[in-house]
């Protein structure tokens, strides 16, 4: 489901069960990230796909990448493996105007 930024940051911060969830890569991690937001590379191919296997489904994801694309399909591959709460955040990184931790 895609989200924009005010949706997604506030029903993240009163969702016990959200987890962020950043599919960018490593370098771009590096430049700064969303705070609590744990990384796993889109770009991994099957890698991504045993990572978000190890995840709990009972869990609410709320993902992003830099501009809103890959976190799309992130959330789209995440529902064929069986999630049912996964958020994309439109616009991604480059747009956010929330916190930032580097």
């Amino acid at each position: 489901m895609n989200l924009d930024q005010q949706q997604w940051w506030n029903q993240f911060l009163t969702d016990e069960k959200g987890i962020i969830v950043d599919v960018r890569t490593e370098e771009e991690v590096n430049r700064g990230r969303i705070p609590g937001s744990i990384n796993i590379d889109i770009f991994k191919g099957q890698g991504f796909i045993y990572q978000v296997e190890e995840l709990d489904k009972e869990k609410n994801y709320y993902v992003y990448c830099a501009a809103g694309s890959r976190s799309a399909n992130a959330c789209n591959i995440m529902r064929e493996l069986g999630f049912t709460n996964a958020y994309n955040l439109v616009g991604g990184i480059s747009e956010w105007e929330g916190p930032i931790e580097n």
